[in-house]
């Protein structure tokens, strides 16, 4: 069991810390043309386009979940119709995404504070980057159907291969046709493009055998259609909770000066690094839990399960130990300011705590009746961080921020993530 989930859990944490390359190459190659303007509209721009689309996250978690029941109970036309219906849904909403850009932008411009110029720069560069959006969605569901057949080998290649895309074309437009933000935008779009495009000729390539499975199936079969939308609607409610306790916790941040808004971004850097470790983990539960959960294999899934927790609570022991031994030299890493340094250390405990409250077993173990409580655990964490700004200034509020934040996973991995309360028979 060990050897199967590491097979899954690997790949996936290769992937995940892939992931963040695209904007750092960005910021990289922007950072060394003259112009602080410039890497404050990358930064906006970044930052926009990562709520957006985390939002839409349960393209791939959704898909994965459905999928690998799918695959357990070998019903390879169930399968292939999860795989078109999420491509179809992912492809309408980004569609939907490029008809409202302009409302979009202005309602982030409304939010976010910033100076004309970097406004300028930061519509440029979402104008050209939205384009890409049918692309980033449809690689979501695509990646999320090769985790539900267990290979999270393609989607770790498909990475790789798009950043290196995205590295060359960025620099071609900026260093060869001396573009400015538009060339990096136009090499993310490129990246986006070319990374949807070899997922699709993967796809071809290793599973266009089930093609035939499509004869005499309907896509928009109603009740499959409800029970993928009740699905990804808890997702979706899950996921906006956590993109407004996150954004919460920088903004509520930012109120307490300059020192504090930049401890808070260095322990969200903790908390993002081992999430992207947890996240393998994570996706191999929700392969094989639910390939064990559609096979009606109630033996493998206790294994699967006691070995996750296993994996998972031996993964929090070594990050907890490894913030405690090494979290001051990995935060003088990211800053030199030793204002910022010295303020952090009083921090250090709740770094420490980031990995025991974020034990994680895998995310899509669903019940037959999964219900809109099921976000509730979101919802609660969600009010106790609103209520932060109430506290008194000052070192008291800023633990009660921190320990919110990290309250939150707690509550609402377990309460919304799992679902393992009655698993599908």
């Amino acid at each position: 069991m060990n050897k199967k989930i590491l097979q899954i859990a690997i790949p996936s944490i290769v992937s995940n810390i892939t992931v963040p390359l695209l904007g750092l190459v960005d910021v990289a190659i922007v950072g060394h043309l003259g112009a602080t303007s410039y890497m404050g509209a990358i930064a906006v721009g970044g930052m926009l386009f990562n709520m957006i689309y985390w939002l839409f996250a349960f393209l791939r978690m959704g898909t994965s979940g459905m999928t690998s029941q799918a695959y357990g109970r070998r019903d390879l036309q169930a399968v292939l119709l999860v795989w078109e219906r999420a491509l179809l849904i992912g492809v309408g909403i980004a569609l939907l995404m490029i008809a409202c850009q302009e409302l979009i932008l202005q309602g982030a411009f409304y939010w976010i504070e910033t100076t004309d110029e970097i406004k300028a720069d930061a519509s440029r560069y979402f104008h050209i980057c939205v384009w890409g959006a049918p692309a980033v969605l449809g690689l979501y569901a695509l990646s999320g159907w090769f985790i539900g057949m267990q290979n999270t080998r393609l989607p770790m290649l498909i990475a790789i291969l798009q950043n290196i895309v995205n590295i060359a074309s960025s620099l071609c437009f900026v260093m060869c046709f001396h573009m400015k933000v538009e060339g990096v935008a136009l090499g993310t779009l490129i990246a986006q493009y070319a990374g949807f495009l070899i997922a699709l000729a993967l796809w071809g390539r290793y599973y266009r055998r089930l093609l035939p499975y499509q004869k005499g199936a309907t896509i928009w079969q109603p009740d499959a259609m409800r029970q993928f939308f009740s699905i990804n609607r808890d997702i979706f409610l899950r996921t906006l909770c956590l993109v407004s306790v996150t954004t919460f916790f920088t903004t509520a941040g930012a109120r307490q000066g300059e020192v504090i808004l930049a401890v808070n971004t260095l322990l969200m850097q903790l908390f993002t690094l081992y999430s992207y470790v947890m996240d393998g983990f994570a996706f191999a539960g929700e392969a094989l839990g639910g390939r064990y959960i559609g096979a009606r294999n109630q033996t493998g899934l206790r294994r699967c399960v006691k070995a996750l927790f296993g994996w998972g609570l031996g993964m929090a022991t070594g990050f907890t130990l490894l913030y405690a031994l090494g979290g001051e030299a990995f935060l003088g890493l990211l800053t030199n300011d030793q204002e910022v340094l010295i303020a952090s250390l009083d921090y250090a405990p709740w770094a420490m705590a980031i990995p025991l409250c974020r034990i994680h077993l895998g995310r899509l173990l669903y019940r037959r009746d999964r219900h809109p409580l099921d976000v509730q655990g979101d919802a609660d964490c969600l009010r106790q961080l609103l209520s932060a700004p109430l506290r008194p200034p000052g070192r008291l509020g800023q633990p009660c921020l921190v320990v919110r934040l990290l309250v939150l996973p707690r509550d609402a991995g377990h309460r919304a993530d799992l679902g393992v309360e009655r698993p599908v028979a």
